[in-house]
């Protein structure tokens, strides 16, 4: 399996309000970025976006680490939310629907076709590609496309 390090991120003016998101995909010597922008979204579905688009741009199963700095997307893998959700019928432990539930699924079939690790980095502590992606995702809020 070729070994991928993915790199997203997302943001959001307002919450709900224009959102952008953004990944950059290395694998040897290769470096890809791509973003994205909607005109009525929030944060947290801009995080999840990310690493769905990033995950879509491989044409073959990989070994992948994902970086990300949204504690929400990585803690639901590395904590095992997803499982607790999905044996809970979508539920959260406060017995509220999960929600971006069909993001979350989306993500769910793709991790079914490549190896994920979820790494958690600090936003905004100088980690290159994570700011690379903070400028891009930004960006696409202003409207700005690189």
């Amino acid at each position: 399996m070729k070994e991928v390090k993915i790199y997203t991120d997302g943001a959001c003016s307002g919450n709900p309000g224009p959102g952008g998101w953004a990944a950059v995909l290395i694998y040897k010597n290769h470096k890809k970025e791509i973003s994205g922008r909607e005109d009525d979204t929030t944060n947290n579905r801009m995080e999840l976006t990310a690493p769905i688009k990033a995950l879509k741009q491989l044409k073959e199963p990989c070994h992948v680490h994902l970086y990300s700095d949204s504690a929400y997307l990585v803690n639901a893998f590395q904590k095992k939310w997803i499982n607790k959700w999905q044996r809970n019928g979508w539920l959260t432990a406060g017995k509220k629907p999960v929600e971006n539930r069909d993001l979350w699924e989306e993500l769910i079939e793709l991790t079914k076709t490549h190896s994920v690790e979820w790494h958690k980095v600090e936003g905004h502590a100088g980690d290159h590609y994570n700011e690379r992606c903070d400028e891009l995702a930004r960006g696409r809020v202003r409207g700005v496309a690189f």
